[in-house]
């Protein structure tokens, strides 16, 4: 049998909803009926007045809703005899909500490490290299890189070491100094980078995994020795033959990583990325997502980052999202599109409009003077019982909104309006969906947002009448 929802909500949000449902419910495969209570805004329910009015058709197996509704549902669930739930803020997001995305539920496998690198790891405290060691780790990082100084060995690498392994942390030591490496790998470093023909016969004694590189990057020359070398000594190795950045060789490198996985099929493989995302005047996480992208297809199977640019400071976590991106999409024949919205961060995904028409409408239906904020189409719009102002700029729009308003603008309120102005602005600067009193949408980086107009007012105790909030957003 389809499932039947039972959705509730006001006289305002009736129309958009009804005409959203009728492409939803089909798609899906429910069955529905929709119940106008008598109440403008839909967000100005509260349960108990809910339960008192509801009208639960027969057959129905679960009420929707608004999303903004205050108080217990089980008073609903009372009055209605079936179970509720509250739906999304936003009537738009139903889709959203209904499980209308395209990743299967397997979603969130990899099979690429992340190596976080801490840079200049000499010129740090133990309690710092730790401290950041941990947040690296809670980031995604699955070992972390002590990346050392040229010159004389670091005296504190074997402390430094030890601390780490003790503290349940996977360890590489990134150097060329054999006195250095040997100390790291004494203290319980599992990993080296990097061995060439410089210090690859020291190699042979330290009894663990290494990392080779070309002794000249550009011509590839001392690598295939380097790898023979050091397989007829049966030390274990993964092979970077090295990024370059763009200006420098960038394209020829990726060919490197090309030709050295035709000539080795079934060699480990690692590329460091840094050098494109720290070294390149743009955000991070899309050049991680192609980076991850090329070394998921070409089975390189760990990636070393950094994060000391500020551009680049949450790489570890870009990576993390980036690895289970581009696994899901190999593994599954699938584009990585509309899978990991955490990873689109500067512009949204989509961006919905209400409409001129609709927000004519809402000015001519609503009987409050509580001021709603929109922002599409280039301007930002402020809606309100009788009155529809739109201007581009905010300061203008404010100045028309002193003027017209049928009631003086408090300071409280106008700092209100001009903190929500302003995130409309970037909104539509950016192109980004604006939703008063929500945060805007940054993917993995969002901060959420208390609602000093609804939620913060609330919890206040303040009664219903006086939360208010944009009406067309509420199922």
């Amino acid at each position: 049998m389809r499932e039947h929802i039972h959705f509730v909500t006001g006289r305002l949000a009736e129309f958009s909803l009804r005409n959203l449902l009728t492409e939803l419910a089909p798609r899906v495969g429910f069955d529905y009926s929709v119940d106008v209570l008598g109440i403008t805004v839909a967000a100005l329910m509260t349960t108990d007045w809910i339960a008192r009015r509801i009208q639960v058709p027969e057959g129905t197996s679960r009420v929707l809703l608004p999303g903004y509704c205050l108080g217990e549902l089980g008073v609903v669930e009372k009055a209605a005899g079936v179970n509720v739930e509250r739906g999304p803020r936003d009537l738009r997001r139903l889709p959203d909500f209904f499980g209308q995305r395209e990743a299967a539920d397997d979603y969130g496998a990899y099979d690429i490490e992340i190596l976080a690198e801490i840079n200049h790891a000499p010129r740090s405290t133990l309690r710092e290299i730790l401290s950041e060691a941990g947040k690296l780790r809670a980031d995604g990082a699955d070992r972390i890189d002590l990346g050392c100084d040229p010159g004389d060995p670091w005296s504190g690498v074997g402390e430094t070491v030890g601390a780490l392994v003790e503290a349940g942390h996977r360890v590489a030591i990134d150097s060329m100094n054999a006195r250095e490496i040997e100390a790291a790998v004494h203290a319980g470093a599992q990993l080296v980078l990097s061995v060439n023909r410089s210090n690859r016969e020291a190699a042979v004694d330290w009894g663990c995994e290494v990392v080779v590189v070309p002794d000249d990057p550009a011509t590839m020359s001392g690598l295939q020795e380097t790898i023979e070398f050091l397989a007829e000594h049966r030390v274990p190795l993964r092979i970077d033959p090295i990024l370059e950045p763009i200006g420098f060789g960038f394209a020829a490198s990726l060919g490197r990583y090309l030709e050295v996985r035709r000539r080795f099929p079934d060699a480990e493989m690692m590329m460091g990325i840094g050098n494109l995302t720290e070294l390149t005047d743009a955000d991070s996480a899309p050049i991680n997502v192609l980076l991850l992208g090329f070394c998921q297809e070409l089975g390189i199977r760990s990636v070393l980052t950094t994060q000391v640019i500020n551009w680049a400071r949450s790489s570890v976590r870009e990576c993390d999202l980036a690895r289970r991106l581009v696994y899901y999409a190999e593994r599954h024949r699938t584009l990585p599109k509309r899978i990991e919205p955490r990873l689109v961060m500067l512009r949204d995904c989509e961006v919905p409009r209400y409409g001129s028409e609709n927000l004519a409408r809402l000015a001519e239906e609503i009987k409050d003077h509580n001021v709603r904020i929109f922002a599409e189409e280039g301007q930002l719009h402020v809606v309100s019982a009788g009155l529809h102002l739109a201007a581009a700029d905010p300061f203008a729009l404010f100045a028309r909104l002193q003027s017209d308003a049928p009631r003086e603008v408090d300071a409280d309120h106008a700092f209100y309006l001009g903190y929500e102005m302003a995130k409309a602005v970037t909104a539509l600067t950016l192109g980004k969906d604006y939703r008063q009193d929500e945060a805007l949408d940054w993917g993995f980086l969002t901060v959420n947002e208390q609602s000093h107009r609804l939620g913060g007012t609330a919890q206040k105790g303040a009664a219903p009448s006086t939360l208010e909030s944009d009406p067309t957003k509420n199922t």
